[in-house]
């Protein structure tokens, strides 16, 4: 009976322990560590070689960790064990950071080397998250916000300051859409030129273009402009979607991740202690 006994209690520890195990932290083999499947290869490899790029240039580490959950500890209390592990940043520069996010917890965190604390500070690094990545999070774009985040964040170190910011009801408007207007005005013009002809392909391509900025946008006359730029600059232009086939469609000359080149990614040392903000979405 006592055998028994001893034996459930034993049990019952286990479990308790098992039930409270810190989750591990995951070995640094890259600079975007993915264990929830949300990012694709290609954006990985995307992100992968934006951080590597910044590196080269500026010399700091930023990193990139998505993990289920950080439970039963807190983001803050996991992010400063993985920090601690990985030593982001150069040793006695201190200058790495690491975005973490636990999807399943809807919790993020961007740690901060002690390096770094002086530019990206626990108010800018509070921004990035609320104004940048929680946005996009909150519509489900996770690679959207994790992309924009670690280029504000690189912005930041490299000495660039963040955009005013948004004053409540004020929106981007027809700024925000110019860029994806200008591109589709590109391609499909070019495409719709070569099917239906220079006059036809130029009106077509207009209207599509003004109906999309009057529903994007809600404005009729920034509608009316954006379709008669896209007109004229169809009819005039000879647009890009001629190319297709050819080396703009795709807009790389060589595949992410392709190369014999590995690249194996090693913190350098640097320090951590604290600094940076959290959030949720």
């Amino acid at each position: 009976m006592r055998g028994l006994l001893a034996l459930v209690i034993a049990a019952l520890a286990l479990a308790e322990t098992a039930a409270f195990a810190e989750v591990p932290v995951p070995p640094l083999t890259a600079r975007v560590i993915d264990e929830t499947g949300t990012l694709t290869g290609e954006q990985r490899s995307s992100l992968e070689q934006t951080l590597k790029d910044f590196e080269a240039r500026k010399g700091s580490q930023i990193s990139v960790l998505i993990v289920p959950t950080t439970q039963p500890e807190t983001i803050e209390q996991y992010s400063i064990r993985v920090a601690e592990q990985w030593k982001l940043g150069r040793q006695k520069v201190d200058d790495g950071a690491l975005l973490i996010v636990a999807k399943n917890d809807r919790a993020l965190r961007i740690e901060v080397g002690y390096g770094l604390e002086g530019v990206l500070t626990d108010a800018t690094s509070n921004r990035i998250i609320n104004e940048t990545i929680v946005p996009r999070f909150k519509r489900g774009d996770f690679y959207g916000g994790i992309a924009a985040g670690v280029d504000s964040i690189t912005r930041v170190v490299s000495g660039e300051p963040l955009p005013a910011p948004q004053r409540r009801g004020e929106s981007n408007g027809m700024g925000a859409l110019l860029p994806a207007l200008f591109v589709m005005a590109v391609v499909a013009g070019g495409v719709l030129r070569a099917i239906l002809g220079r006059l036809p392909g130029a009106v077509v391509t207009g209207g599509i273009i003004g109906v999309l900025a009057w529903l994007l946008s809600g404005a009729i006359v920034l509608a009316i402009v954006a379709g008669t730029v896209a007109l004229v600059f169809t009819l005039v232009g000879g647009g890009m979607g001629a190319f297709a086939g050819g080396r703009y469609v795709g807009g790389r000359s060589g595949g992410l991740g392709g190369g014999s080149n590995r690249d194996i990614f090693r913190g350098g040392g640097g320090g951590f202690g604290g600094g940076g903000a959290s959030g949720r979405w």
